[in-house]
């Protein structure tokens, strides 16, 4: 078997192991699983909101899944161990499940996808997005997305730092599809640069030395002259003389009279 036909083979068979458990744990919180194939048989990691009752009173509820994959998907040896999800709302099949939910019972698609895009924000994630597609208010098909923080959509940080999961739900309408992608707060992408934990380094400048001085000799330093002012007072002006009617009268000559004839 080549390379290629061996990756499509493990792919199948892991969706048809997800498909299986999620149907038999829907009521159980379930979370998505991590599947190993090893020598001695296929290691599955469950995760789950209830682990009880995936397990099961004395087990046999986790015994009764294992045989079903034997049996049915002849997995070899299947060994399934529950890991209960610490934070719900940063699992993606979780909350798609909770949204399919909220429309089944007659909730408004809009409150359903806000309020979960809500919880998912209080609870720490970089980036959040849902999708709902689907005949929303008519027989015609449409869409509804929002979208809060940090999400990319392509590269390598997409494929390894967002959670998807997809769920179908069942409306008189039609079937709905409900998307949700969810950026852990743990992710780190190439282009978000932290400085936090450096050591501080204290840097000083070196200083400037000032120019030097260069000494005068006592003996060829040049006296200082002292100016003094000496206030210059204004002269007396002269008393100006008073001309009275007497010195008039005696200065002017006295004119003769000459007689008419």
């Amino acid at each position: 078997m080549s390379i290629v036909k061996r990756i499509i083979k493990n792919n199948v068979e892991f969706v048809k192991v997800d498909e299986l458990l999620a149907d038999e744990y829907e009521q159980a919180g379930y979370g998505g699983i991590q599947m190993t194939k090893t020598p001695m048989g296929a290691q599955i990691n469950l995760f789950a909101m209830r682990p009880g009752r995936v397990i099961g009173k004395r087990g046999r509820a986790i015994k009764a899944a294992s045989e079903r994959l034997e049996t049915e998907l002849g997995l070899p040896n299947p060994q399934i161990t529950v890991i209960e999800v610490e934070v719900p709302e940063l699992n993606p099949q979780i909350m798609a499940a909770r949204i399919a939910n909220a429309l089944e019972r007659g909730v408004h698609f809009r409150r359903a996808i806000f309020w979960s895009l809500r919880r998912i924000m209080d609870s720490g994630a970089l980036g959040c997005e849902i999708l709902l597609k689907g005949p929303l208010r008519s027989a015609r098909s449409r869409f509804e997305k929002v979208v809060e923080g940090y999400v990319p959509k392509s590269g390598e940080p997409a494929l390894r730092n967002v959670k998807i999961s997809t769920l179908h739900v069942k409306m008189k309408r039609g079937t709905l599809g409900v998307t949700v992608k969810i950026v852990p707060p743990d992710a780190k992408f190439p282009d978000k640069v932290s400085l936090e934990g450096l050591p501080d380094i204290e840097y000083q400048l070196p200083m400037e030395e000032p120019a030097p001085v260069a000494e005068v000799p006592a003996e060829a330093a040049e006296p200082v002259v002292e100016e003094t002012i000496k206030a210059v007072e204004p002269e007396a002006e002269a008393a100006e003389p008073v001309i009275t009617d007497e010195a008039v009268m005696e200065e002017t000559p006295v004119q003769e009279e000459t007689p008419v004839e």
